[in-house]
């Protein structure tokens, strides 16, 4: 590959373009972003300092796709409206195709820029709307984010003109078995489709980080508030954005592990069950309890609350761990495209999920540190979809600018979709734990446990067929029992009242199971306005 050399016009150093189709390259030197002119490089601008997160890659390693080999030759960081990061890499294919390789949270998207047919009409940023589909080639995709990003910070060489500071407009569309899409959308709207990938999928080389890690537990940062000068622990500094000091309720904003005082929590005083920094094993993964917070739903003027535990590791990155009404379960984001309001039933890996409630969501306390801009009084649209012991929850959500937000009052001002700077549905899977199970894993004991039945706790399991014909096997056996007696004339001959009795007494025990197993479930849905039991059905 022939490489070009010019000289930064910011600092007189040298700068390479290897990919004729780069546009700009970012000087390494001075931080300028230089960009190709008619005649000359043209300086657009200094570019900010990286942000330091957990990303495995790096400029300068290579690995292939598909059997096509690339080389990492370029990043740009975006700030999302909500506060957080993410890395968009430019791997350079052979014959100078570019892939464009999305990092957020530990999740990647592969994508590749689609020429369309010009009947393929895309609609403008302001009119999209979330849940709309979309036919891309064979692939058929769905909104699931549309917002306005800012350019943070690049490095190496990009294939697009880098402005600092420039915004951005895109949306995310998901698509079945892993189908990834982004629109693009400037002076001429752009389209990649792809999909998502695991790192093992591009065969990365040069960088000891692409190795299995170790199940170590995460390091912690040991700072000291600035309000009261109490002590204070970050778990995951890189990806943090907000924490809470234990001493003094002050909500710091976080920055590459430096702290900065929003406001003091005017909130009572709550305990979590597992402590902040309490370590355990779920799923095979080593996790670090970092964030702790309640929310809440209105119901007829009655607030029905759950908490929620922010788990952190290397390895595998962010986690939750829900308790409601002393019920666990584990959760996890997934891609899941879907429109809303979702339909009545969901199905996902051939699992159907019915609707179970829904409502509007706020935050009420929170304690520790949390990987986005968390205020009191945030709100979100849910909706829960159960199919035992599993839960699929849709989370719709508004953001405005994070310099927008009215930190005075502690909550985000009210935004509609059209002036929201990011509108997004998140989806999340749960699956039910028990208390055993959750003790043995984080080494504690005494949680107290559940009353009641929980809407994704496992059903009883009786297998209700078998005891039908184990009941049959009885009835049958005193049958035989009978018959043998008179036949044989052992005794005084069976008597038939007898037997009929204990066929009665032996019926009774599985028909009382069955019983039992069905007002089980007619329990599990008493709290939903969606029973299939309601209205006499039961």
């Amino acid at each position: 590959m022939k490489t070009r050399t010019a000289s930064c016009p910011g600092c007189g150093g040298p700068v390479e373009f290897r990919a004729s189709s780069s546009l700009v390259t970012i000087c390494e030197f001075c931080n300028s972003a230089v960009a190709r002119g008619d005649k000359r490089v043209e300086d657009h601008g200094k570019i900010a300092d990286l942000v330091q997160t957990q990303s495995r890659l790096m400029l300068g390693m290579n690995g292939s796709y598909k059997d096509k080999r690339f080389d990492v030759v370029g990043r740009v960081q975006y700030q999302h409206a909500a506060g957080g990061v993410w890395n968009e890499w430019y791997l350079l294919f052979s014959g100078e195709r570019w892939g464009w390789l999305a990092e957020a949270q530990g999740r990647y998207y592969l994508t590749f820029e689609e020429r369309l047919k010009s009947t393929f009409k895309l609609p403008d940023f302001d009119s999209l709307e979330l849940g709309k589909s979309f036919k891309i080639k064979e692939s058929s995709v769905t909104v699931t984010e549309k917002g306005t990003a800012t350019l943070g910070s690049a490095e190496g060489e990009i294939p697009w003109d880098v402005r600092p500071g420039a915004k951005h407009q895109y949306a995310d569309l998901r698509g079945d078995a892993g189908t990834f899409a982004t629109f693009e959308f400037g002076l001429e709207p752009h389209i990649f489709l792809g999909q998502s990938v695991e790192p093992d999928d591009l065969k990365l080389a040069g960088d000891a980080g692409m190795a299995p890690e170790e199940t170590t537990p995460v390091s912690a940062l040991k700072l000291s508030c600035p309000q009261c000068a109490g002590a204070l622990t970050l778990y995951a500094p890189d990806d943090s954005l907000r924490v809470t000091c234990p001493s003094c309720s002050a909500m710091l904003d976080v920055s590459n592990g430096k702290l900065a005082y929003l406001q003091t929590l005017k909130i009572k005083k709550v305990h979590p069950v597992l402590p902040l920094g309490s370590q355990g094993k779920l799923q095979g993964n080593e996790y670090t309890v970092i964030g702790f917070m309640e929310r809440f739903v209105l119901y007829n003027g009655t607030a029905f609350p759950w908490t929620e535990y922010l788990l952190y590791s290397k390895s595998s990155g962010f986690r939750w761990l829900v308790n409601s009404s002393d019920h666990w379960s584990f959760v996890e984001q997934i891609d899941f495209p879907s429109a809303w309001p979702p339909p009545n039933v969901v199905s996902y890996k051939s699992d159907s999920y019915r609707k179970y409630d829904g409502g509007t969501a706020t935050v009420r306390y929170v304690l520790g540190e949390f990987s986005w801009r968390v205020e009191i009084g945030e709100e979100s649209n849910t909706m829960d979809y159960i199919a035992p012991p599993h839960m699929l929850s849709f989370e719709r959500t508004l953001t405005v600018n994070a310099d927008k937000t009215d930190v005075s009052v502690g909550r985000q001002k009210k935004t509609s979709p059209s002036s929201a700077a990011s509108e997004e549905i998140n989806v999340s899977l749960a699956t039910y734990i028990s208390v055993d199970e959750l003790e043995a894993a984080f080494g504690v004991s005494e949680i107290r446990r559940p009353w009641g039945v929980g809407p994704i706790q496992p059903s009883p399991n009786m297998e209700g067929w078998r005891i039908i014909y184990c009941n049959l096997g009885f009835v049958g056996l005193l049958a035989l029992i009978h018959l043998a007696f008179s036949i044989f004339k052992l005794g005084k001959g069976a008597d038939i009242g007898t037997m009929l009795l204990s066929m009665l007494l032996v019926s009774l025990m599985p028909l009382g199971l069955l019983f039992y197993k069905h007002n089980f479930e007619v329990k599990r849905w008493a709290n939903s306005d969606f029973s299939p039991y309601a209205q006499g059905q039961e």
